[in-house]
């Protein structure tokens, strides 16, 4: 049981939701496991609980992930905390395996050395995100975080409260009008891989802009995205 090596260059690796290829995404277990090992970036994603705390978590229940129907923004933390989540088999679940708090995950990065590419879940919380750049800050790994986000007003809004920190626009296709709006806010692009084509890597390069992708699982298809250039690619196991 281990990650799947692969000749990435010079390209950094993110660890998708931690090591998820290895652990149950998105726990202190699977970003553990990123940080002993040889990743630049650990990605996880996080959404605002009722109670003004951001969970680490990917959908907006956490069914999926524990068998328990939990809407995550209509309960406290503190009633998140008590779910048990699958340990990579659905109905088998670990003591371990709970869902993290945000200052979890950045006290693990921080503690490894990894940078932290976080991704902005739900509505855009732009006062919260203000708290949330502080909270950050207050743990020494600001300089050290990317943001990440599909939405456009959650892109502006954490652009807003975090005025020097990278940010990486998500998309699943590339379309020729973003650029303009991506030059304006200074994002870089995290896009799709199956979207990807040397083409597209030099227009980001050519105006300045990096360029993620995700999620590559495949080595061959690694390789080839690393052979164009890109920046990072995001993976679930490859390493």
């Amino acid at each position: 049981m281990n990650t799947i090596p692969f000749n990435k260059k010079h390209v950094k690796i993110v660890a998708h939701r931690g090591v998820s290829g290895l652990e149950c995404e998105n726990t202190c277990a699977a970003f553990v496991a990123a940080g002993n090992r040889s990743y630049f970036g650990i990605e996880t994603d996080t959404r605002l609980c009722a109670d003004g705390t951001f969970a680490i978590m990917h959908d907006a229940n956490a069914l999926r992930v524990s068998g328990v129907d939990a809407v995550i923004e209509e309960l406290p933390f503190s009633a998140l905390r008590d779910i048990r989540l699958y340990d990579k088999e659905e109905g088998v679940t670990r003591s371990d395996l709970t869902i993290p708090a945000l200052s979890d995950y950045i006290r693990i990065c921080h503690r490894y050395g990894k940078v932290a590419v976080l991704e902005l879940k739900g509505a855009s919380h732009p006062e919260e995100y203000v708290e949330m750049v502080a909270l950050i800050d207050s743990l020494g790994h600001l300089e050290d975080t990317v943001f990440i986000t599909f939405g456009k007003q959650n892109a502006m809004d954490i652009r807003a409260a975090a005025p020097t920190s990278k940010v990486q626009f998500l998309t699943n296709t590339w379309e020729d009008e973003l650029l303009p709006w991506m030059q304006e806010y200074r994002f870089d692009l995290d896009i799709n891989h199956k979207a990807v084509t040397p083409e597209l890597v030099e227009l980001m390069h050519k105006n300045g802009m990096e360029i993620n992708c995700w999620t590559v699982n495949d080595p061959e298809r690694g390789e080839a995205l690393a052979e164009m250039g890109v920046d990072y690619i995001t993976t679930n196991i490859l390493e």
